[in-house]
């Protein structure tokens, strides 16, 4: 099932991680392809506990015979955004584990109709919950300039974000952007014909992160994990690029996401985690058998 649908990243560093107690309570928020739920799974007695998120349709076929194998196990079909209020209504009191693989799913990517990747042309989709209403396509047909430039700038990290922007507004102007292929052909001049890919992967990174508000979901969900942790449970994360990253360092490092950490009266430091191991990076093996595994990077803490 995973293996088709979508390899998991450093599947058994990350379960590993979580240091499972076999009568446990622990929850995957990235459901995805199953395999880090199975592995997660196969560590627990039948009175250990594991619960995972996931908001896209395509992704709950695949719990269908999970549940059927395994009475400890259940599917909550929502964005981890809404983790605590989930799990409050579960009347769960305190979980000792939470594994978040951020990554999307290699199904989203390889599904063509989705409009994740440049490599096929679709409309412009990139949805990963498929009921919600903004779809890229709005995004780039009716966002200001300004507001174009500012999420190429902040979230693909593209040097001419303001060239781009213009040149998107200059070709919606004479023909609506509805397709993948319609927005390469808009933006060509703007491409650096030495990096097609690395250009064309930085702006719909920006698009993807801007459909979903997976940066401020991701935030919320770790703010989150410190009223669903009991203490000294595991939180394990496992991000792809440097903003998704750069949230989860400073989090587990200082309680925040920005500035240094806070301190009481006395000069201790005031966070709620702390970091138990180094940075985690998948190997070299691994990338070569699972290519979207090379930008991989996994942080564990501990909740004090």
């Amino acid at each position: 099932m995973e293996q088709t649908y979508h390899v998991p990243v450093l599947l058994h560093q990350s379960v590993k991680a979580l240091s499972i107690d076999k009568n446990g309570v622990y929850i995957d928020l990235t459901f995805g392809g199953g395999g880090h739920t199975k592995e997660i799974l196969s560590n627990l007695l039948e009175s250990g506990k594991l619960y995972s998120f996931d908001q896209d349709q395509d992704a709950w076929l695949n719990a269908v015979e999970i549940e059927k194998r395994y009475s400890n196990f259940h599917l909550i079909k929502n964005n981890f955004r809404y983790l605590e209020q989930e799990i409050k209504k579960l009347k769960i009191m305190g979980v000792d584990g939470i594994l978040a693989d951020l990554g999307v799913s290699s199904h989203q990517f390889d599904t063509a109709e989705r409009g994740f990747s440049f490599r096929f042309d679709a409309e412009l989709d990139m949805r990963m919950n498929q009921e919600q209403a903004l779809t890229a396509q709005d995004i780039i047909n009716e966002y200001s300039e300004k507001e174009l430039h500012k999420i190429f700038g902040m979230y693909g990290e593209i040097k001419n974000a303001k060239t781009l922007a213009q040149t998107i507004m200059n070709n919606r102007k004479k023909k609506e952007i509805k397709t993948i292929q319609d927005l390469k052909n808009a933006i060509d001049s703007c491409i650096p014909k030495k990096e097609i890919n690395k250009y064309l992967a930085q702006v719909f990174q920006a698009l993807r992160i801007e459909v979903n508000d997976e940066l401020k979901v991701i935030e919320e969900m770790l703010m989150q994990t410190v009223n669903v942790l009991k203490k000294g449970g595991k939180l394990v994360v496992i991000s792809y690029h440097s903003l998704e990253d750069r949230l989860v360092k400073n989090f587990l490092q200082k309680g925040k996401f920005f500035g240094e950490v806070d301190k009481d009266f006395y000069g201790n430091e005031i966070k709620p985690f702390k970091v138990i191991e180094k940075l985690v990076i998948p190997s070299d093996d691994e990338i070569e058998r699972n290519p979207r595994a090379r930008s991989a990077k996994m942080r564990v803490a501990e909740k004090i």
